[in-house]
Order: structure tokens, then sequence, then C-alpha cells
């Protein structure tokens, strides 16, 4: 399924043995420009891994440079997807992991106190909030202004939720929207990543289309499956919304709404206003997806689960 590349070409040196004992992985397609900005942020961390998908552009080269090592991995088409497979699968040589997206940035206070944390010991696992920079503007409302998920844990405590897909669909191999469960102590980190998420609408659509994909793929499973106790309780009461949510008519107008009046948007100017009308469509096209499959079964159609 994949293989483990070493490219670190020079030994450790004396300054690298006092690097912070924490393992980063950071799963990557064709994030070569991402990449110049996110690893020198991740200089002080013990040791780097970039898993990528076989990507076409510099990244592999870039991830080099910064003395990391690359993994090639490839999706069976079900599972596992990247995340889950690293966390079984890479020779961490400590305790704690941390997952940095290619386009978020470990600011150096965040890392210092990620170095506090571990000595402390005080918990298995913490959770990030995320500062999110969309068209070169913080968005501080539009229900954004906190995004915490579990991104620092103890690996051999914590997996990302088993939510296989339809062989062939078009969701990616990235856990994007899957919870990290935790058998452990879950405490929160007071320091924030940045997240630099769409630099460009065409990045937020070619995304958002996979992630409506997944969506529809997982419809039945949000409708009808038990909420997963190990998520947290922040996350399930977040799934308990979703299952009424997705009962709802009207439910781009309802988000928009949300996002843009009840969640303060129109204080995010222009950028909150395209933000907001974005996640509308968002979740048009998450329905129109569920819709289509529907159709597609009924019918016999084969290829159901492929982007439009």
């Amino acid at each position: 399924m994949a293989s483990i590349v070493e490219t670190e070409s020079e030994p450790r040196d004396a300054t690298q043995t006092a690097r912070v004992p924490v393992s980063v992985i950071v799963p990557v397609k064709n994030e070569a420009e991402n990449l110049r900005r996110c690893l020198p942020a991740l200089a002080w961390a013990d040791e780097v891994f970039v898993v990528d998908s076989q990507s076409d552009d510099a990244t592999a080269f870039v991830a080099e440079e910064h003395g990391a090592t690359v993994v090639q991995f490839q999706f069976n088409g079900v599972y596992p997807k990247k995340k889950n497979w690293s966390l079984d699968t890479l020779p961490f040589r400590n305790d704690w992991v941390l997952i940095v997206d290619a386009d978020e940035v470990v600011p150096p206070e965040l890392a210092e106190e990620i170095e506090r944390r571990i000595a402390a010991d005080e918990a298995d696992g913490y959770e990030l909030n995320m500062k999110y920079y969309f068209l070169g503007r913080r968005i501080r409302h539009c229900g954004y202004a906190e995004c915490w998920n579990l991104r620092f844990f103890k690996h051999r405590l914590g997996r990302y939720e088993r939510m296989p897909v339809t062989p062939g669909a078009r969701t990616g191999d990235n856990e994007a929207h899957e919870h990290v469960e935790l058998h452990g102590r879950v405490g929160r980190l007071t320091h924030e990543l940045d997240h630099y998420a769409y630099p460009t609408i065409d990045a937020w659509v070619e995304k958002h289309n996979r992630y409506a994909s997944w969506e529809a793929e997982q419809y039945e499973r949000f409708l009808n499956e038990p909420i997963p106790s190990g998520i947290g309780r922040g996350k399930r009461f977040k799934r308990f919304l979703k299952k009424v949510y997705l009962r709802l008519p009207m439910r781009p107008v309802i988000r928009f709404v949300y996002a843009y009046i009840f969640r303060l948007g129109f204080l995010d100017g222009k950028p909150g206003l395209v933000f907001c009308g974005l996640l509308s469509v968002y979740d048009f096209l998450c329905w129109a997806k569920v819709y289509e499959r529907k159709v597609l079964e009924s019918s016999g159609t084969e290829g159901f689960g492929q982007d439009c």
C-alpha cells in the first residue's frame, strides 16, 4: 500500500538532541508552496514525517530540504486513510504526536506550550484552536471563531474514527472531518494554530467538492448510527446537532442566516460575506450529492459516489 522512504541525508547534530520529544505528521499532496511556510515552524520538533500521496510538484524536494522524513502513501480506496495509516505504521521515536496540515503554521508560543505540557503530563491529548484565515483576513465570526480539534496526543491512545467509503468514491485519501477517538484524558492548549485554509476561491471549491462527496457517503451513518463516545463531549454534542440539522428543510438558507446574522459574519466584512455564502453553497452541494446518490441507486446506475 505504501512505503517509508528516509530522506534525512545528514546525521542529527548536538542541537537536535535538545528538540522537543514530539513526532509531527504532515499529510500532503502537491503542497510544495505551503510546506515552505509550514516546515520551518516545526524545526523545534524531534522528528517530522511528511506523508505524501505521490505528489507531482516539488513537495518531496521541499520536505527533504527542511530535513523531514518523506513517506509515500497510496490509498486503497476504502480504508485506512492517510492519518490512521500513519498512526498505525510510522516508526515514531516519541510517545507524543502532533498532526499539522500543510496549510497550517505552529507559532513559537504554541511550540513552547507543547513542550511545557509534555513535561507536566497532565493529560493524554490536547485540543487545539485555530486562527482561521480566508482571503487575506482572519475570520473572527461566522461560527469559526473557535475551531477546536484533537491534534496533539499520545499516539498509542488515539485513532481517527473509522469511516470507510465506497470503492471509487472521490472523497480524498485524508481524514478531513473525522475526529480522533482518544482513550485517555483530554485537555486544551491555550495558544492557537494559524490556519491559512483557502488562499483562493478555486482552492475552496476544489476541496469542498470532495468534502461534499464524503458527506454524501456518510449521510446515513450520521442520521442513524450511534455517536462515538470517544470523540469528546463537545464533538458528541455537535454530532447530535448534525443529526437534527440533516432533517431540516432549506438547510442552505438556514446555514447562511445562522453564519452571517446569528454568528455575526457580517462583522468580517466582504470576506465574511463571501465565506458565509460559500458555506451555504456547500450545504446545498451536500444535499444535491445525497439526492444524486439516491437517484443513481434507484435507477441501478453504476458509479454513484463519483463527483458531479
